[in-house]
């Protein structure tokens, strides 16, 4: 063997040993311990993880310059979906980078147009439906820490939210300190339209949203653009994309964790954009009268009452939105949000967890299932919610999806200790 292919072998080998070596270190970081150890679901998730490297990781790619880390979400045929893969490998590599003296900035963005379309959900579908939903609950374990991870993050991420930012997507940017959005950004949080809700820590950060803005995107799943974003507090920044690869190589050039130093090189490129006529954002008035109320019922009772007295296709377009949406889901998803004005993003993605378990369990309903097939799957349009109409979704209903879930395997989401943070990493909105 010659010296070429000997040194080849020997990193390989190196290779290799690096990824048993982390995939045990991510298993002792992010294990569930409610399942048995090892459960045979959590065997079965690893094999396909850790086995399949070799095809799963150019999923997320990764580009080190200097001190600056940048991890690019790479399905773009997917839409940057977040496989159980992608959620492991960004858990390990902000782990390993928080550790990381030579590592002082992360950057996230995405290939293609979307930044991340949310979750795999037709994988945990189909782990559901062949009865096996704790599998799920051990994802969204992962998913949770890592907002979590996010959330409490020493060092400075910086979010390029150059495309579609949905669900699962928002989780993994809103939660950073930095979140840079362009003339291309769309954000929504759609989870009531698949008989889900709002999760990865939205109920924190939307209910700190100005007025109840939260509650309106929460509900609606109302798409807003790059300049509502900035505007409600979404983003921090908005950079136009033709600005993108200049403020990347001067991001690089960054040898300080100081997020004001971060936020002065960004605001060389940063514009401030104008919001559109027929913005959401500039109808913050009715937004605040109407999804202000109690109840759901109550915020279309309000919203009909603003329709009777004016046209507009704004009202008309967010009272359709609310009637398809699951009952379930907006009554859920209400108070998930309500609650969250008054919870840390700790207390709210320890609260989501079980309202997530409540939902892949589908005891009390199994609108998500339905929601999954109606919009993504047969793509019939037409999901058959059940309870059909928010009068038959009692309190006693929506109080079990925030009660600990009736299985003796089970238990709360226990979040990793995060001792001498600055402030700066606990509250970032």
């Amino acid at each position: 063997m010659g010296v070429i292919e000997s040194s080849a072998a020997a990193a390989e080998e190196t290779e290799q040993r690096r990824r048993r070596h982390s995939a045990a270190a991510l298993d002792r970081q992010a294990r569930v311990p409610w399942l048995p150890s090892p459960p045979a679901v959590a065997r079965k998730m690893r094999a396909s993880e850790y086995h399949s490297l070799n095809d799963y990781s150019n999923w997320v790619l990764v580009e080190e310059k200097s001190f600056v880390r940048t991890l690019i979400l790479n399905r773009p045929k997917q839409l940057n979906s977040a496989s159980r893969y992608m959620i492991s490998r960004l858990l390990e590599l902000f782990l390993v980078y928080e550790k990381d003296s030579n590592v002082k900035l992360v950057i996230l963005k995405g290939k293609g147009r979307a930044f991340c379309a949310g979750g795999d959900v037709a994988a945990l579908v189909h782990d559901i439906n062949n009865g096996n939903w704790k599998s799920c609950a051990i994802v969204s374990w992962k998913v949770f820490t890592l907002n979590y991870l996010m959330a409490t993050y020493s060092k400075p991420q910086v979010s390029i939210l150059n495309g579609i930012v949905m669900g699962g997507g928002a989780g993994c940017s809103i939660h950073g300190s930095v979140r840079v959005a362009t003339e291309n950004s769309v954000f929504a949080m759609p989870e009531t339209a698949l008989g889900l809700f709002p999760d990865t820590g939205a109920s924190y950060f939307l209910s700190r949203l100005p007025g109840h803005f939260g509650e309106y995107l929460g509900l609606t799943g109302a798409r807003v653009d790059g300049a509502e974003m900035l505007a409600c507090g979404l983003a921090t920044h908005f950079v136009p994309s033709a600005k993108l690869p200049s403020l990347e190589a001067a991001l690089h050039t960054v040898d300080s964790s100081d997020k004001a130093i971060i936020s002065a090189v960004i605001g060389q490129y940063s514009e401030l954009p104008m919001l559109k006529e027929q913005s959401a954002y500039r109808r913050s008035d009715v937004i605040n009268r109407c999804f202000s109320r109690r109840t759901v019922e109550d915020i279309l009772s309000a919203l009909e009452r603003e329709a009777t007295n004016k046209v507009d296709d704004w009202i008309h377009a967010s009272l359709q939105s609310l009637k398809k949406a699951s009952p379930t889901s907006l009554k859920i998803s209400l108070r998930s949000i309500r609650e969250g004005r008054l919870q840390g993003i700790g207390q709210c993605l320890v609260r989501e967890y079980r309202m997530a378990c409540h939902v892949m369990q589908g005891e009390v309903s199994k609108d998500f299932v339905e929601g999954c097939r109606a919009l993504l799957l047969d793509k019939d349009k037409n999901p058959k919610w059940e309870p059909p109409r928010l009068e038959l979704v009692s309190e006693k209903m929506v109080d079990k999806y925030f009660s600990k879930v009736d299985d003796e395997d089970w238990e709360d989401l226990k979040l990793p200790a995060r001792s001498n943070l600055p402030a700066s990493a606990i509250a970032k909105l």
